[in-house]
């Protein structure tokens, strides 16, 4: 399995068909054949109503009839509107139905809970996913945006009652956003041995060093929300990369994305591309072998400020 997932969230936003096309042929290439996306992408445009990611991805397979050399993960259960979320049973059925339909393939590799339901029990949503991997139309099942105590009650909930239980985790965890995951999942990752595949891995770009002063904000459609990061900690980790990108003679985003595959659980950070260079630096990463001492310098000028 490649130690780099393509994120799929740009397809249907700041990629449009052709461009999306363009970078699955590239990363298909180039060995990055493990893609994540969601039905929820990409709402969020004008005009779009969700589905258009997994749709495009659709396409691809159909063109490529590459859909069995590649692991497709997607997710359910974030406001696609009209209706159309939560975790229950009812709908999970109806949503792997809808996205199946759109990845135009009769399986998916990883289905994954998007964020928690409080308002259904996990019996039930675990049911339905078990229920899915028992007809063929899932293989694993995973979430994302749990709590640690959430994430332990649904894999105690599944021994519990021999369901299938989540194998990996989708959490929100990089350089400068280290702390929740560390100190509320890893615990949880480590004690059920779950493989860990994080999003975010480079800050929406803020890693890869493009973003240093609010001139730079332009730079792309997620330039407005770096400001979060220019402080002196959001300095520091870039310092480091610097640093550690020179000796290496590499660049800051693939020693950002070297060092999460250094962490314990890591199984492969999450990432899109929008062009052919960013691929290179997505396989790239993957070959980047960094030091215990480059490592340390990394994690300690990134440890949360107190």
């Amino acid at each position: 399995m490649p130690a780099i997932m393509l994120g799929g969230n740009v397809f249907g936003w700041t990629l449009d068909e052709t461009g999306s096309f363009r970078i699955l042929d590239a990363a298909f290439d180039a060995g990055l054949t493990f893609i994540d996306t969601a039905d929820i992408y990409s709402t969020w445009v004008p005009g779009n109503t969700g589905g258009e990611s997994e749709a495009i991805i659709g396409k691809w397979f159909a063109r490529s009839g590459k859909r069995n050399q590649v692991v497709i993960a997607t997710k359910v259960g974030m406001d696609m509107g009209g209706g159309k979320t939560g975790l229950a049973a009812k709908y999970v059925e109806q949503a792997v139905e809808d996205s199946l339909r759109r990845l135009q393939t009769d399986h998916i590799d990883l289905y994954q809970s998007h964020q928690d339901d409080p308002s259904v029990p996990l019996e039930e949503t675990l049911g339905a996913f078990d229920a899915l991997v028992q007809k063929g139309k899932v293989r694993f099942i995973g979430a994302s945006n749990l709590s640690g105590a959430r994430l332990k009650e649904a894999l105690e909930t599944s021994a519990r009652s021999g369901l299938t239980r989540y194998q990996t985790l989708q959490p929100h965890y990089n350089l400068v956003e280290r702390e929740p995951y560390e100190s509320d999942l890893a615990p949880v990752v480590a004690e059920y041995g779950l493989g860990v595949i994080p999003y975010f891995s480079l800050a929406s770009g803020f890693l890869t060093g493009k973003y240093r002063s609010e001139s730079d904000f332009g730079a792309s459609p997620r330039g407005g929300g770096m400001g979060k990061y220019l402080n002196a900690h959001g300095m520091a980790v870039l310092a480091a990369l610097d640093a550690v990108a020179a000796e290496y003679q590499s660049v800051p985003a693939r020693v950002a994305l070297a060092w999460l595959i250094t962490r314990p659980g890591i199984v492969a950070p999450i990432s899109s591309a929008t062009k052919p260079s960013h691929i290179t630096d997505l396989v790239e990463a993957t070959k980047l072998s960094l030091s215990a001492d480059a490592v340390d310098r990394i994690t300690a000028a990134s440890a949360t400020p107190l």
